[in-house]
């Protein structure tokens, strides 16, 4: 376990598109308010392969990826509670919110009540640099900011579950919330990587009717049935037969819902087809800019009456009841199976290229 004063162990990325190398970095003093974790695991998610090939702007390189991750309590300073005001100790095996600052002060936090568009907002191992501490998770140890939020994870709950359904969980956590999914109803998903995963699992467990997974390779479709897909379509049938189809098993009219998580930005444009007239889309994956979609407003929108809702990140909410629902349903869900390869620090660009290839459904640094 690292004690203050020693260095640790990070992999850091230099520059978009460069070899990631370990380096040797100084544990931090901990100030008041603050705490160190000793690094468990670190989720490589797309957005990593996103910082890794320069397409996430304003990341202050260089710096150490890695924004959701688990971790065992090393050192603490001062008295930390939680959310029901039990206090941390040592030992204990935690989670964070990675989004640091929110500012609770601006607008958006105090009247649109919207704390994800805080602009204020900084977020472990995307906008922290090297220069700013152990602010990544693929690294031994994790700085923990005063006023960054930790979560204990429940002795019931595997750590290899909640980062195994990890960023992608949370995201869909948030996702539903804003697809308000009703008993019944007839549920699309585009995209079978670990926000789909999830997305499809907690459709299915909501009540859905009929959960229709899109996307490839074959092993992410097989999977997607494991996680609640009642249907699976392969990206090898053309756009205009994926949403013949997904009329057939709607009876004629498209799906009540559709839940792109495919990050594409032709996805988008493809759940307006398939969502039915009055039906909703709740675009999920599109979190970096991959380019512009066509798209006709007229016959994809406002003829079909359809509602359009987007999602941006996460707030402390939605990792708080992501961890009490995988607590509950862990067992029956197989997030944990969803890793598929763990990687040391030396080996982070194996994961990157594997992530980036869909060699693995979830990768995992493990320092």
């Amino acid at each position: 376990m690292p004690r203050l004063g020693e260095t640790v162990r990070a992999a850091v990325l230099d520059t978009p598109n460069a070899a990631p190398r370990v380096v040797s970095l100084p544990v931090p003093t901990l100030s008041p308010g603050s705490a160190l974790l000793r690094t468990s695991y670190s989720e490589v998610c797309g957005t990593d392969v996103h910082i890794w090939r320069g397409r996430m702007p304003g990341v202050p390189f260089p710096i150490i990826p890695g924004h959701v991750s688990v971790g065992v309590l090393a050192a603490a300073s001062g008295k930390l509670l939680d959310v029901h005001g039990e206090r941390f100790k040592e030992g204990d095996l935690v989670t964070f919110l990675d989004v640091h600052e929110t500012c609770n002060n601006c607008w958006y936090c105090l009247v649109a009540k919207q704390t994800t568009r805080c602009p204020h907002r900084r977020v472990y191992g995307i906008t922290y640099g090297v220069n700013d501490g152990l602010l990544g998770g693929w690294s031994e140890a994790i700085w923990i900011k005063p006023g960054v939020k930790m979560l204990r994870l429940p002795n019931a709950l595997r750590p290899e579950t909640f980062i195994g359904g990890g960023c992608g969980l949370v995201t869909a956590v948030h996702a539903m919330d804003r697809a308000e999914v009703r008993l019944g109803q007839s549920v699309v998903v585009l995209g079978v990587g670990p926000v789909g995963q999830s997305l499809i699992a907690l459709s299915a467990l909501a009540g859905a009717g009929q959960v229709i997974a899109i996307g490839d390779p074959a092993g992410r479709l097989s999977f997607a049935r494991r996680m609640g897909a009642t249907e699976t379509i392969s990206l090898s049938l053309p756009p205009a037969e994926r949403a013949a189809e997904v009329r057939r098993l709607t009876g004629g009219r498209g799906a009540d819902l559709v839940l792109e998580g495919a990050g594409a930005p032709e996805a988008v444009t493809q759940a307006l087809d398939l969502v039915r007239d009055g039906g909703r889309v709740v675009v999920v994956g599109q979190y970096s800019d991959h380019g512009d979609t066509p798209l006709n407003p007229h016959r994809q929108i406002n003829r079909k009456h359809v509602e359009i809702r987007g999602v941006w990140g996460s707030d402390y909410s939605h990792f708080y009841r992501a961890i009490e629902f995988a607590t509950q349903w862990g067992d029956r869900i197989p997030w944990a199976d969803q890793v598929s390869g763990r990687y040391g620090l030396d080996q982070v660009q194996e994961a990157l290229e594997a992530v980036e290839q869909r060699q693995v459904l979830k990768a995992l640094v493990v320092p």
